[in-house]
């Protein structure tokens, strides 16, 4: 049990996927309405999810009770993911699964994200990321404009 008394952080496995793929669909769709329409149904993202996040990143989920209510990719150092289900958001769930993937991380961590995402930006820059780079969007599929966030244990920049 994490420090607020509900939520459960755990390696995410196979049969997390479809959950995973829900919460990544509906996050993005409630906090990013300036993304472009979603064109891959919930099957194809979770096997997305499937074949190419939970074998390919450490993946962790955080539960309530027995509903899978966030998730959180990373690899070597680079956070590729963190959604939560929009109905659970500035509940502290973001910062359990956060403190996890820098207690697995290399002594820092770095992530993309949209400079629109204000919200995103907002939390982890409270967390302690500053930003390092920004991008005309060339380098991501939305075409964004995106930013390039580092976190380091030291706190050196």
């Amino acid at each position: 049990m994490t420090p607020d008394g509900k939520t459960v952080i755990r390696r995410a496995d196979a049969a997390d996927a479809a959950s995973v793929a829900r919460i990544h669909l509906a996050s993005r769709a409630a906090t990013m309405p300036y993304l472009p329409p979603q064109k891959r149904s919930h099957d194809q993202v979770t096997q997305w999810v499937r074949d190419l996040v939970l074998t390919q990143y450490r993946t962790w989920v955080a539960v309530r009770g027995t509903e899978i209510v966030g998730y959180a990719a990373a690899e070597s150092g680079m956070l590729h993911d963190l959604y939560l289900r929009p109905d659970v958001l500035r509940q502290g769930i973001g910062t359990l699964l956060l403190d996890e993937v820098k207690q697995d991380s290399p002594g820092e961590v770095s992530l993309y994200v949209f400079q629109q995402n204000t919200g995103a930006r907002a939390f982890y820059e409270r967390h302690g990321f500053t930003v390092v780079d920004t991008n005309d969007g060339s380098r991501n599929m939305e075409a964004l404009p995106d930013m390039t966030l580092r976190w380091r244990a030291d706190g050196a920049r």
